[in-house]
């Protein structure tokens, strides 16, 4: 098997692991008597640990990509049993509300520290077993590893809710977690020669970088926004229990996935479009999703919505990706890696606080920030491809 095949394993582990709780965080809030906010402080918490960190383990991936995954992995698996404990400790009322919402936000704290050196190691990775002609399908393979890591990932975790209940999900991604380090430390060859270094700095404000990393922030923070809220908008819009919300929640991912599984796996790999394409044919297809959550009352146009904003999310955000790697030497892939994810790293930590508290204020609000970013992006394409070559 090649690396890349390896990589892409690898990688679908670690989403199917963290993807398996997007139906039931929403539900397991509730029960745990945690508002809308606190969910969203604990993707703020997440992501701002991967925004601090994500360029420190970009540039010490230069020395080695293989340690620094794995170190990430493990890192994300004592994270989620620590989630799950104080979760169990709740849920049994040995933990007073006061504490346990603390608690919980530590754990998540943990969790993001040490996976930010996943997703940067890994798009270095690529750029390390592909040339330059195959960058761009190269970082398609990274996105159609999350997407079928969504649609699996979701229906996985509403049926261990169903089954044996919210928790069940939780230990079970800190166990997904384990197995998958142990497949790295066994299988996954490393990348990098020994004797590399580490690479130098890599200024954020580059002018070959910048604008590609504002565009990257922009998708982020508005495809959080909507992950973020997804689960509460289901159950309010339909009227739902928490444990059925989690099965149409779960269900309707699964659509998501498989179209960015079809575009990035097979579109964008067969096709190879250049990252120009992808973003204008990305951008339109995200407002049109946006748009059509805000109009929906049914679950099929729910789901409809998601499958055309996961279609516009399958293209543009490998465009970014390849973009920023084509944009910098070989000698900096690891660099501005660190930066891509630091990047949306900020869209993570800034959505979920924007999305949950809009949706305080009208639960179509979310969804009109998205469709406005993304339009404001589109807008801003004309001057982008004069000061960057895509």
């Amino acid at each position: 098997m090649s690396p890349l095949a390896l990589l892409f394993l690898t990688l679908f582990n670690s989403v199917l692991g963290l993807s398996i709780l997007f139906p039931i965080l929403g539900p397991l809030a509730r029960e745990l008597g945690l508002s809308e906010v606190q969910v969203g402080l604990f993707s703020t918490g997440y992501a701002l640990m991967q925004f601090l960190l994500s360029p420190y383990w970009g540039r010490r991936s230069e020395r080695g990509r293989k340690p620094v995954l794995l170190l990430g992995i493990l890192g994300f698996a004592f994270s989620f049993f620590l989630f799950g404990f104080f979760a169990l400790l709740g849920q049994k009322g040995l933990l007073p509300q006061g504490l346990l919402f603390p608690l919980l936000l530590l754990s998540r704290l943990l969790g993001g520290a040490f996976s930010s050196a996943t997703l940067p190691t890994a798009q270095a990775y690529v750029a390390d077993v592909t040339g330059r002609e195959g960058r761009t399908a190269g970082m398609a393979l990274l996105g159609a590893a999350f997407g079928l890591a969504v649609i699996l990932g979701p229906a996985l975790g509403a049926g261990l809710a169903a089954l044996l209940g919210l928790l069940a999900p939780v230990f079970f991604s800190a166990g997904i977690a384990l197995l998958n380090a142990l497949f790295v430390r066994l299988a996954l060859p490393e990348s990098r020669p020994r004797g590399s270094g580490e690479g130098g700095r890599l200024s954020p404000l580059d002018p070959r970088v910048f604008p590609l990393l504002l565009v990257g922030f922009a998708l982020n923070t508005s495809s959080v926004a909507l992950e973020q809220t997804v689960a509460f908008y289901f159950q309010d819009r339909l009227g739902l229990s928490g444990v059925a919300t989690a099965r149409a929640v779960g269900e309707a991912l699964v659509l998501y996935g498989l179209v960015a599984v079809f575009i990035q796996g097979f579109v964008v790999r067969r096709l190879s479009w250049p990252p120009r394409t992808l973003l204008l044919l990305g951008l339109p297809l995200g407002i049109a999703g946006f748009l059509v959550l805000i109009l929906a009352r049914s679950f099929p146009v729910l789901t409809l919505g998601l499958a055309l904003q996961g279609a516009g999310a399958a293209l543009a955000g490998p465009g970014v990706t390849a973009a920023l790697s084509l944009a910098v030497g070989e000698g900096e892939q690891g660099l501005v890696a660190g930066l891509n994810s630091s990047a949306q790293a900020l869209g993570r930590m800034l959505g979920p606080v924007l999305g949950t508290g809009l949706y305080r204020l009208a639960p179509e609000a979310p969804y009109l920030l998205g469709a406005g970013l993304l339009l404001l992006v589109l807008l801003g394409l004309p001057t982008l491809f004069r000061r960057v070559r895509l």
